[in-house]
């Protein structure tokens, strides 16, 4: 299934969209799409009958904005230097273990939403990603368990980063990584029964209409199985919350000088096979 939320910010309403590209409203099913309707597979279930049946109403997406499409996340866990040709890019070792660090829940903006370009910054980068989302409680995934039993889903993520905060203003990553709408997600979030192989998906980012990624989840250094039973051994990752899995080459920060940093006026698109594309126009903050 493909599951989304529509509508103005913060009074979005649950919809689906169907085998045939029609909006359909859930409102009559389920109160919203969230971590406590991902671990439950009666209200799934429910879900499903209804759109198997043709039950559930149409909805008309002319002009109707598309928010993200998972309400209430509890944690925005990411990984860092994920790809074997991203890391080359960047002149920095393979990690030996996945590099973990946090993005706040309310980074958390619609795929099409305006990206604000922080206050004095002068790095601001893209980085299209996989991004997981739990659907049962994952606390130390045991190696003889399928650590993607613990997905319900995968969507479309923007890492957007500010490279200057993140590398050269000392500290962690984080300064850098949680600015206001630093984390588009959507249009979907598509069920793991619909995606398949998690490390068989194509993701591309163009800036103002040039290709600048153009990548496979194949070049992942650690696989979405390794990442969720690594992260589960640090923490307990609870249905709702988010995992971005890295990013494939072609950022700026891996361009030759002058490196191409995003300003207000650009239009960033990104899409992942069979997960949907975002686009959003940066303005400054």
């Amino acid at each position: 299934m493909k599951l989304l939320r529509v509508g103005t910010a913060g009074a979005e309403r649950p919809a689906l969209l169907d085998a045939e590209g029609v909006l359909r409203d859930l409102t009559g099913i389920v109160d919203d799409i969230d971590g406590a309707l991902l671990a439950d597979d009666a209200a799934l279930g429910r879900v499903r009958a209804a759109a198997d049946a043709g039950e559930l109403p149409a909805l008309d997406a002319t002009g109707l904005r598309i928010g993200p499409p998972l309400a209430r996340i509890g944690k925005v866990v990411c990984i860092g230097l994920n790809y074997h040709d991203h890391a080359r890019e960047t002149g920095a070792e393979p990690p030996a273990e996945p590099v973990v660090f946090f993005k706040a829940a309310d980074t958390v903006v619609g795929p099409n939403d305006t990206v604000l370009v922080p206050r004095g910054s002068v790095k601001t980068d893209w980085e299209v990603e996989l991004a997981v989302v739990i659907g049962r409680t994952a606390r130390y995934v045991a190696d003889d368990e399928d650590p993607l039993a613990y997905v319900a889903g995968y969507a479309v993520a923007h890492d957007v980063s500010e490279r200057e905060f993140q590398i050269e203003r000392g500290g962690t990553w984080d300064k850098g990584k949680n600015c206001e709408t630093f984390n588009p997600l959507g249009p979907w979030l598509v069920t793991a029964d619909e995606v398949g192989d998690p490390q068989e998906l194509s993701l591309k980012l163009w800036v103002n209409g040039e290709l600048k990624q153009d990548g496979t989840t194949a070049e992942q250094i650690f696989s979405v199985a390794e990442v969720v039973r690594y992260v589960s051994r640090f923490m307990v990752l609870y249905p709702g919350d988010v995992i971005n899995t890295g990013t494939p080459a072609g950022v700026a920060l891996g361009a030759p000088e002058p490196k191409p940093f995003l300003r207000a006026g650009d239009v960033v698109e990104l899409e992942i096979g069979g997960l949907g594309r975002q686009r959003q126009e940066l303005k400054d903050a």
